[in-house]
């Protein structure tokens, strides 16, 4: 059986422990006339803290290069999202990306529809769009309408 541990066997790990280094007590010691800081300048100096990214004066890395403002999607394409429960409000028969564009409810520059399923819907219609979700595709049919992906 392995012997108890007891107070006055612990000890830190080999090696985890080692003597402070004292600084200015005589050339001697190794760390004396400068105490290890260098020969003049900021850093010798009692209570010196550069700032981040400081170079010494020298043009600092954050402000030579370049600010990249990310990158452009080539075929980026503006989809008009509308909710199932302004459907309703708009009185159509059919709802696709043309007839929204008509009673201007899309922006002229929305090249895809997309339908999203916040709100209820009472009335049949067909919906013609690029996307709709799950939910909303259900209410729509759910309501005696009919969901056409283009």
């Amino acid at each position: 059986m392995a012997d108890k541990i007891t107070l006055e066997d612990l000890r830190p790990a080999e090696g985890s422990t080692g003597k402070s280094k004292r600084v200015g007590r005589g050339r001697s010691s190794g760390c004396g006339k400068t105490s290890s800081r260098g020969h003049n300048g900021e850093g010798q100096r009692s209570g010196r803290a550069s700032k981040r990214g400081f170079e010494g004066g020298q043009m600092p890395a954050y402000r030579r290069l370049p600010k990249l403002k990310g990158f452009q999607i080539i075929n980026s394409r503006n989809y008009a999202e509308i909710n199932v429960g302004r459907l309703d409000a708009l009185n159509l028969k059919e709802v696709s990306l043309a007839s929204l564009k008509e009673i201007r409810k899309a922006h002229p520059s929305c090249d895809g529809l997309r339908i999203l399923g916040n709100g209820e819907i009472k009335n049949a219609i067909t919906v013609k769009a690029d996307y709709v979700t799950p939910s909303a595709k259900e209410k729509i049919e759910a309501a005696g309408g009919k969901v056409e992906l283009v």
